[in-house]
């Protein structure tokens, strides 16, 4: 099986924050591929279904962001065989908006999600960024990814959403090296 995290916030006040870009891209693709994630348990919600004839769980923890290292950790102890078959999806502030970066491993780049995922299972998974920009001049991060998109970076969020969908479908059918090459 091929567990698929996406990371944000649980609760209405969080739904349409640049923080939850990665519940987005997950919704995104279970919608194109008829399932839905509403089943609780290990510290989320998920959905069990197949996407190009590979079983897959689409997995949101809802331990909040900073703790979805707790979630994470529980799903692939009871569910996960090898680290290879995990993809976590996340927001990125080093991004442009509108860009996406698959990764087979790596560091947590600053994101309190990732690191906490990191610190519970190690480095060696795979994850995929996706670009939400920042300010450099910002003195409160939060305040910028717990900021819902504004309504001219709508049309790029959808744009980024189906890349996003596309990168998964290649990384599940071809692997994380064929998706890296046709995706970042």
């Amino acid at each position: 099986m091929k567990i698929i995290v996406g990371l944000g916030n649980p609760g209405l006040r969080y739904r349409n924050t640049r923080h939850n870009v990665g519940f987005l891209v997950l919704n995104a693709l279970a919608r194109k591929h008829a399932l839905r994630i509403r089943k609780k348990g290990f510290g989320g919600k998920y959905a069990v279904g197949r996407i190009l004839r590979n079983e897959v769980m689409l997995f949101e923890p809802l331990t909040y962001m900073n703790l979805s290292g707790e979630a994470v950790s529980s799903i692939c102890s009871s569910k996960l065989e090898e680290k290879a078959d995990l993809l976590v999806v996340s927001d990125d502030v080093n991004l442009d908006p509108g860009s996406i970066r698959l990764r087979e491993k790596g560091s947590s780049g600053g994101h309190n999600g990732l690191k906490s995922i990191i610190d519970k299972i190690g480095p060696d998974f795979a994850r995929l960024r996706i670009g939400i920009g920042a300010d450099r001049k910002i003195a409160d991060m939060s305040s910028h990814v717990l900021a819902a998109f504004p309504r001219r970076e709508k049309t790029v969020l959808n744009e980024v959403l189906e890349k996003a969908v596309e990168c998964i479908e290649i990384w599940l059918a071809q692997g994380v090296k064929e998706a890296m090459g046709k995706s970042n």
